[in-house]
C-alpha cells in the first residue's frame, strides 16, 4: 500500500470540550498491517482519463482536495478510518496506475476494510471494479453509477468516458452478467449512440428528470430491485451529476443535475442494502472550485458514506 501524508489531517481542536469534541483530523489514523477493519481512504490522483476524453483537467488534485475538507468536520463515525495513500498518474500510463489501484482495493477488502476511493476522474472506476472482481471473484458485482453520464464509450484507449463499457467487455469475456444502474443521467449529456448501447447492454437507466417526476417509492423500487439481484456492490458517484450551482468544480458542469439532498438520499438507500464493497467519489476538479465548496460538498459525500456504511452493513 502506498504511505499516506498524514500531514494533511489538521484542524481546529476544541479541547475545552473533551473527548465528544473530536474531529477527523483527530481521529484519522494511517493504515498498518493489523488495523481493525474499517473505511479505508485512498486517493486516485489521476488526469490522464479526463485529458485524453476532451476534458477540463485538474481533478488529480481532488484527492487532496476532500481530505483537506474532511479534516476539520466534526467526528460521529461509527468506526474508525484510516488513510490509505494515494495511486498516482504521472507519466500518463493510466492503465498501469489502474492496475495499481485494483491492486489496493483487493488488497483493502480481503483485509476487511471497506475501500472509499477519491478520484481523480471517472477512470478511477475501472480500476476500482478490477480491485472488487479480484477480491470477490466468485461473486456477482453490480455497478451503481450516479451520474449525468451512462459513461459507455467504446474508445480506444480507455479514458473517462470508457469504464462501464470495459467493465461490459470484461464480463463478457468471463461470461459473467453485468448488472449495471446509472441515476441521475441527463438527456442532453448522452449521444444516441450512447443510449442505444446501454440498451444493448442491459443499463438501467433513471433519468435526472425522473426523480421528480416520479415518487420516491417508484424510483426507489428500481434501486431496490436492482440491489437485490448482486450479491455486492460497486457505488460510483461522478459529482458532475449534482447541479452546478452545487458543485461547479468538475470537468463537465450540469446545467440541471440533481440536488445534493437527493444524492444523499440515493447514497443511503445504497448502503443500507448491506451489499456495498467499495464507494467512490470522483471528478472534483479543484481548479475550478469557488472557495472550495466543490471540495465541501464532496468532504460531506464522504463523512454521510462513512457515517452510514458500518461495519454491520458490509458483505
Amino acid at each position: 500500500m502506498p504511505e499516506p501524508d498524514m500531514s494533511i489531517w489538521t484542524g481546529r481542536i476544541d479541547a475545552a470540550d473533551g473527548p465528544d469534541a473530536l474531529r477527523w483530523h483527530q481521529m484519522v489514523k494511517p493504515l498498518v498491517s493489523d488495523c481493525p477493519p474499517g473505511v479505508a481512504l485512498i486517493g486516485f490522483c489521476c488526469d490522464e482519463g479526463v485529458r485524453r476524453n476532451g476534458g477540463r483537467v485538474g481533478a488529480k488534485d481532488g484527492p487532496r482536495a476532500i481530505r483537506n475538507a474532511l479534516a476539520n468536520l466534526a467526528w460521529h463515525q461509527p468506526d474508525p478510518v484510516y488513510d490509505a495513500g494515494n495511486i498516482s498518474c504521472v507519466d500518463g500510463d493510466l492503465e498501469a496506475a489502474q492496475a495499481r489501484l485494483a491492486e489496493a482495493v483487493a488488497s483493502l477488502l480481503l483485509l476487511g476494510h471497506r475501500p472509499l476511493v477519491f478520484g481523480g476522474g471517472h477512470e478511477t472506476a475501472w480500476g476500482t471494479f478490477q480491485g472488487i472482481v479480484a477480491a470477490k471473484p466468485n461473486a456477482t458485482v453490480g455497478v451503481i453509477s450516479i451520474d449525468a453520464h451512462v459513461d459507455l464509450r467504446a474508445d480506444e484507449p480507455g479514458n473517462s468516458g470508457t469504464p462501464f463499457y470495459q467493465m461490459a467487455q470484461w464480463c463478457k469475456q468471463q461470461s459473467q452478467p453485468f448488472p449495471y444502474l446509472c441515476a441521475g443521467v441527463a438527456w442532453p449529456s448522452n449521444t444516441t449512440a450512447l443510449l442505444r448501447r446501454a440498451a444493448e447492454l442491459g443499463t438501467a437507466i433513471i433519468f435526472d428528470d425522473d426523480f421528480t417526476a416520479r415518487e420516491p417509492d417508484l424510483w426507489g423500487q428500481i434501486m431496490d430491485r436492482f440491489c437485490a439481484q448482486v450479491e455486492h456492490l460497486h457505488l460510483s458517484i461522478d459529482l458532475d451529476v449534482l447541479s452546478a450551482a452545487v458543485m461547479p468544480a468538475v470537468s463537465a458542469p450540469a446545467a440541471r443535475g440533481i440536488s445534493l439532498a437527493l444524492l444523499e438520499m440515493i447514497l443511503h438507500r445504497v448502503l443500507v442494502t448491506d451489499r456495498v464493497a467499495a464507494v467512490e467519489i470522483v471528478e472534483l476538479n479543484p481548479r475550478y472550485d469557488i472557495d472550495h465548496f466543490g471540495a465541501r460538498v464532496a468532504a460531506r459525500l464522504a463523512f454521510q458514506t462513512a457515517r452510514l456504511w458500518e461495519s454491520g452493513n458490509t458483505p
